[in-house]
């Protein structure tokens, strides 16, 4: 039996929706974030929506470039508390929604940070993303939203993503009455078996002290470091 207890996961909620309203990218993100629970993870959830002094732009704290206010850097202590990242979404006109895209932004002004090893910041954490939707496009919005997400530093596992489409157009939504969504076994196992790749990859991580700095660090790179590379000789 894995020992998880050691691993804390955040689910970012990217709905439209403000809080009460019922988010049914949320009842996804609750299978998984119990499973997560059930194991002795701790868990976070943040609902982005909800947070109306979250500016827009790529910069670690946008009050510093012409906005009044900016909850990003408070947020982001939590971002970075995590071991595991979760970003879940709808899917509008076949894409992750707007604010799934401001938060890629907003983790992405922070990218150039450091760690103690002078790797950049989101080295070691482990990152996946839940989809769901009434049209097609969860493979799509997985693909930008994992790429973005290894992009900056995270790390990927096997199966990282999983999600749920009702019938194409006008419908119930995964928490309707009638959807069937809790009974898709399709997505049941996707997001049982994302779930616990993700936990025994940020475990073997955070066992491992994240990654060797032999490499991959920006701090060595800029002081001249280059271990095995070398520009070819003209010919």
């Amino acid at each position: 039996m894995a020992d998880f207890n050691s691993l804390k996961a955040l689910y970012v909620n990217c709905t439209l929706k403000k809080s009460p309203q019922t988010s049914h990218t949320r009842g996804l993100i609750d299978l998984s974030a119990k499973i997560m629970e059930k194991e002795g993870v701790e868990v976070d959830h943040i609902r982005l929506v909800d947070h109306d002094n979250l500016a827009s732009g790529v910069y670690p704290n946008m009050k510093e470039h012409g906005w009044d206010r900016d909850s990003w850097p408070d947020l982001f202590r939590r971002v970075l508390e995590a071991d595991i990242l979760i970003i879940g979404s709808p899917i509008w006109l076949g894409e992750k929604s707007s604010v799934a895209q401001k938060l890629i932004e907003r983790l992405y002004s922070m990218s150039g940070e450091t760690n103690d090893k002078g790797q950049y910041i989101y080295y070691g954490r482990v990152g996946g993303c839940i989809i769901t939707g009434n049209e097609d496009g969860v493979k799509h919005c997985a693909m930008g939203i994992l790429y973005a997400l290894q992009h900056i530093g995270y790390t990927i596992p096997p199966q990282a993503d999983c999600g749920w489409l009702g019938a194409i157009g006008p419908g119930p939504s995964y928490l309707d009455e009638g959807s069937g969504g809790y009974e898709t076994d399709f997505t049941n196992k996707n997001t049982t078996f994302m779930t616990y790749n993700m936990l025994h990859l940020a475990k073997m991580l955070k066992q491992a002290g994240g990654y060797p700095g032999y490499g991959n660090s920006i701090e060595d790179w800029k002081d001249g470091e280059r271990w095995k590379f070398e520009i070819p000789e003209k010919k």
